[in-house]
């Protein structure tokens, strides 16, 4: 049971609120609580209470508003002291509810919040009729609202007219207007359409009169470029085979003359360097030198073969390349993936044309290394060494085989020296009279400088 401050039992303790607290009413019962809760130890407040001591009032009336509303409601205890802080501070409004007589100029509101706490005789009526005291204040001021709203409604309604009426009699002028324009434009339009048409049949008459002779003209024409087409056919075919005859008559002579002056000047180097070599004497032989015996310092036939090299020393290739009119074909890929295969291909290339270009002036032979171009997406741009030809091979044609056209192409008995590592190669240019060395052997030879 609630008790009063002098201890006594209220008697509105008993009176209970058949309806929802009205919302006017309960913000003010929670700005209450929440002024009264500040003079409260936390010892004196509701266990779900105690984790808003600490809040401004502003901030707990934000946050524990419906958790106060709720102690306040449940637990006469804690209503009580709130009482207790409430009479404290208005003393007055307190007197005047005991006393049933609540001030007249007091807000309703007011009234009934502090009836709501304090629960003096009556407090259910009290806070019924501030209820519907402020139900009553929110209709009038809804209505009021709604007055001024009608009010204004009406005056744009009347503005709106106002506007429509002037608009809709700009309109009929402009329509009026119009219409005047539009009958002008018509009778212009048809006399221009009548204009139209005997220009039209005008233009029908002088088309039909240049069809006719572009007809004319076209046959003409036609018939002049059948016979120029044919003269041309004829002449085209006459200088092709004209030109045709004195090519295969030029390239057979330039060819064949090609390869026996390179024939001839291998013979000829090959006899020089063989008197050379023999180092024969510029008188004609003694008939006393036809006499088999052994001079003194002369070789046996086991004293030359003592001198024999090896397949993998270089020095082979030294002699080879020093014989007449040689000519070094090198497989260039065999090689670079035989000495460097870690290094990029265009990398590759370059080292060996840059190797390639020395040899071949410190040879003096000729010097061709060929690269397989059935894989390249595009033509590689190279800028060959000195002394070095460089050749790719078309699609669908390899390495391999451009190797085998290379050795067949030149006249037998010039020296022509492939290096190359695959056998396929090896083999098959041994048999078109080739000479084959190992990659491994001119790697060597780059080696030793």
């Amino acid at each position: 049971m609630v008790e009063t401050t002098g201890g006594e039992p209220a008697d509105g303790a008993a009176e209970v609120l058949d309806r929802p607290l009205p919302d006017g009413v309960r913000r003010r019962v929670v700005s209450i609580v929440s002024d009264g809760f500040g003079h409260l130890t936390v010892a004196e407040l509701p266990s779900q209470l105690r984790q808003y001591a600490r809040f401004a009032p502003n901030r707990r009336a934000k946050f524990a508003g419906n958790a106060m509303a709720a102690a306040l409601e449940t637990d006469p205890l804690f209503r009580q002291r709130i009482g207790e802080r409430l009479r404290e501070a208005q003393p007055e409004l307190s007197n005047a509810l005991d006393s049933g007589s609540p001030p007249p100029a007091a807000d309703p509101l007011d009234v009934a919040a502090a009836a709501y706490v304090l629960r003096p005789t009556g407090w259910v009526k009290l806070v019924t009729a501030a209820g519907e005291e402020a139900q009553r204040a929110d209709a009038e001021r809804a209505d009021e609202e709604n007055r001024a709203e009608l009010e204004r409604l009406r005056d744009e309604l009347a503005e709106a007219r106002g506007q429509t009426r002037a608009e809709t009699e700009r309109l009929r002028t402009e329509l009026d207007s119009a219409k005047k324009e539009a009958e002008s434009l018509q009778r212009k339009l048809r006399s221009a359409l009548s204009d139209v048409k005997r220009g039209e049949a005008a233009l029908r008459k002088v088309r039909g009169e240049i069809e006719s002779v572009r007809a004319e003209g076209q046959a003409q024409v036609s018939a002049a470029e059948s016979e120029t087409r044919r003269l041309k056919a004829r002449l085209g075919e006459a200088e092709a085979a004209l030109e045709a005859a004195r090519r295969a008559a030029r390239e057979g002579r330039s060819v064949e003359d090609m390869r026996l002056r390179l024939l001839l000047d291998t013979v000829l180097d090959a006899a020089q360097g063989l008197r050379r070599e023999l180092a024969l004497p510029p008188v004609s032989q003694r008939p006393a030198e036809t006499v088999d015996a052994v001079e003194p310092g002369r070789m046996s036939p086991k004293d030359i073969a003592a001198r024999a090299l090896s397949e993998n020393d270089p020095a082979i290739l030294d002699q080879l390349l020093a014989l007449p009119q040689a000519h070094l074909v090198v497989d260039g890929y065999n090689v670079t993936k035989t000495g460097y295969p870690q290094m990029p291909l265009e990398k590759q290339r370059l080292r060996l044309l840059g190797q390639l270009s020395q040899l071949a002036a410190q040879t003096g032979a000729e010097v061709t290394c060929v690269f397989d171009g059935a894989e390249l997406a595009a033509p590689v741009l190279l800028a060959p060494p000195r002394g070095v030809r460089v050749l790719f091979s078309k699609a669908g044609v390899t390495a391999d085989e451009l190797i085998r056209q290379l050795v067949r192409a030149e006249p037998p008995g010039r020296p022509v020296i492939v290096v190359s590592t695959d056998r396929e190669v090896a083999d098959g240019v041994a048999k078109a009279g080739a000479r084959p060395v190992a990659s491994a052997v001119l790697l060597k030879r780059f080696s030793r400088g």
